[in-house]
């Protein structure tokens, strides 16, 4: 048997810490804080870390292709989830959000059921950094941040919107890739 490459090893990592993370942060033991924003930075950190050495690497593969996206969608669902439970996020923002994540993951697979790649956009790959900055300000709060906590909600409200226009576009381009093979071949005379 062998072992999987650094880069999936990364990527299984994330998905283990989760259910961790989710414990730390519900069952708020002492300086639950500082340990659910460890974890939760230690996993956001594996999503670069992973993408990064697996180009680098050359180590790209169909599973981590796969499972990066699922455990990146893990990762924030469980995390914003929670922060609903706790009292610290909005549930219908953490709804737009997770909403999002799942309809763009639907729309992968069946983009890669018709043979059509979506690469994640900018757009895409900006929401991700303002949901791990508003994650993280979150947890700490103003117990750990002061003022600067306050913000947690501004990063938030930039990620519905990053959420909203991301998702757009990634299903305008998975439309136009749709449309353009659906269109007959032009016949020359």
């Amino acid at each position: 048997m062998t072992l999987p490459n650094l880069p999936n090893a990364l990527t299984l990592s994330r998905i283990f810490l989760v259910p961790l993370l989710v414990a730390v942060l519900l069952t708020r033991t002492e300086r639950w804080e500082l340990i659910g924003a460890a974890i939760f930075g230690v996993a956001a950190l594996t999503d670069w870390l992973d993408g990064y050495l697996a180009r680098r690497r050359r180590q790209i593969t169909t599973l981590g292709i796969m499972l990066d996206p699922v455990a990146d969608k893990m990762l924030i669902s469980a995390a914003f989830i929670s922060l609903v439970q706790m009292g610290l996020a909005p549930a219908w923002m953490v709804v737009v959000i997770v909403g999002r994540e799942f309809a763009v993951m639907g729309l992968r697979m069946v983009a890669v059921d018709k043979g059509i790649s979506i690469p994640a956009s900018p757009l895409g790959k900006g929401k991700m950094a303002t949901q791990v900055v508003a994650i993280l300000l979150l947890i700490l709060g103003e117990k750990f941040l002061g003022p600067v906590a306050q913000l947690g909600l501004v990063a938030l409200w930039v990620t519905v919107l990053l959420a909203l226009v991301s998702g757009l576009d990634y299903f305008f381009r998975f439309y136009k890739k749709v449309s353009s093979e659906d269109a007959p071949a032009e016949t020359q005379a």
